[in-house]
């Protein structure tokens, strides 16, 4: 298998800690086979429910994650300038609420803080139907929108936990599909 050929925007996946994680693995070979380029951030949560090198064969790119990592101290500055399109998928609870904080000890807060909305930034949430009902998660969601992101409906259904209700994360059909048309 050789490497794609890029010719569309570029995709900044977070992958956030959700039992939905492997949606995203998914949803990035999908990107990349349609000719996007998709560098993927993996916050601690998210890699302990998928691995870096799931993405790394699907992206063909190095999975980022440590702010501090040796040689990627600029990375917050420096991948808000090269993507055109930044999606949090799946968005957890955790993360929804640090990102409405403004907490920047990860990278992916740091990319948050960084892009200032210079470039559009979209949330899926996923995660109990409880969790997504919380007051909490609610006023994020609404305090996320009010700055200038993009809060990607949730799907109903049977959650992994046995629960039935909102909080379910799109398909990654869906959201390719609402990429496309992002940049139609």
């Amino acid at each position: 298998m050789s490497k794609p050929e890029q010719s569309k925007q570029n995709i900044l996946l977070v992958v956030s800690g959700s039992i939905a994680a492997f949606k995203a693995a998914a949803l990035a070979s999908q990107l990349v086979q349609d000719g996007y380029g998709v560098q993927t951030v993996l916050t601690r949560g998210g890699s302990q429910f998928i691995g870096a090198a799931t993405f790394e064969g699907l992206t063909y790119k190095p999975v980022l994650g440590d702010v501090f990592a040796p040689g990627h101290a600029m990375d917050h500055i420096d991948l808000v300038d090269e993507i055109d399109l930044a999606l949090v998928y799946p968005a957890s609870a955790g993360t929804i609420t640090r990102l409405r904080a403004g907490l920047s000890d990860d990278l992916a807060g740091c990319l948050f803080l960084a892009n200032n909305f210079r470039k559009p930034w979209w949330i899926a949430p996923a995660m109990n139907s409880h969790m997504f009902a919380h007051p909490a998660v609610s006023e994020a969601l609404d305090v996320l929108e009010g700055w200038g992101c993009r809060v990607l409906p949730t799907g109903e259904g049977r959650m992994a936990c046995g629960t039935t209700g909102a909080g379910r994360l799109l398909e990654p059909e869906q959201i390719a599909g609402l990429i496309a048309e992002q940049f139609a």
